[in-house]
C-alpha cells in the first residue's frame, strides 16, 4: 500500500513506516503534523484518485531530525573587469517518519 501525498508544494510517494526528507517546517513544528493533502492511495486491489485531493484523508507522521543539505556553490564572474563572487547555499530540511494512512 502506498500513496502519493503533497507537502510544501512538492509531491512524495509514501508508505506506512518510511523516512522520507521534505521541506524544512519551520522552528514551531509539531511532533506528530497530519498531512491532509493526499492526492492518490493504492491498496493491494483498490486505487482512490482525488479531485484534487482525497476528502476526508489523513496521513499522520512524525518529526524526526531537522538537516541541512550539501552545499551549492555559486559563483560569477566578467572577464577582464577583475570581478568575481563566490557564494554558497545550504538548503534546510526535516525527516519525517510516516505513520499511518487513512481515508
Amino acid at each position: 500500500m502506498y500513496a502519493i501525498v503533497e507537502v510544501k508544494g512538492k509531491q512524495y510517494i509514501v508508505e506506512a513506516g518510511q523516512d522520507i526528507l521534505i521541506e524544512y517546517l519551520g522552528q514551531n513544528a509539531t511532533e506528530s503534523p497530519e498531512i491532509k493533502t493526499l492526492l492518490v492511495k493504492k491498496d493491494d486491489d483498490t486505487i482512490l484518485v482525488g479531485t484534487p485531493y482525497l476528502e476526508n484523508a489523513k496521513v499522520t507522521c512524525k518529526v524526526g531530525e531537522s538537516l541541512k543539505g550539501d552545499k551549492v556553490v555559486i559563483g560569477k564572474h566578467k572577464k577582464r573587469k577583475d570581478y568575481k563572487r563566490k557564494t554558497g547555499h545550504r538548503h534546510k530540511y526535516h525527516v519525517i517518519t510516516i505513520e499511518t494512512i487513512a481515508v
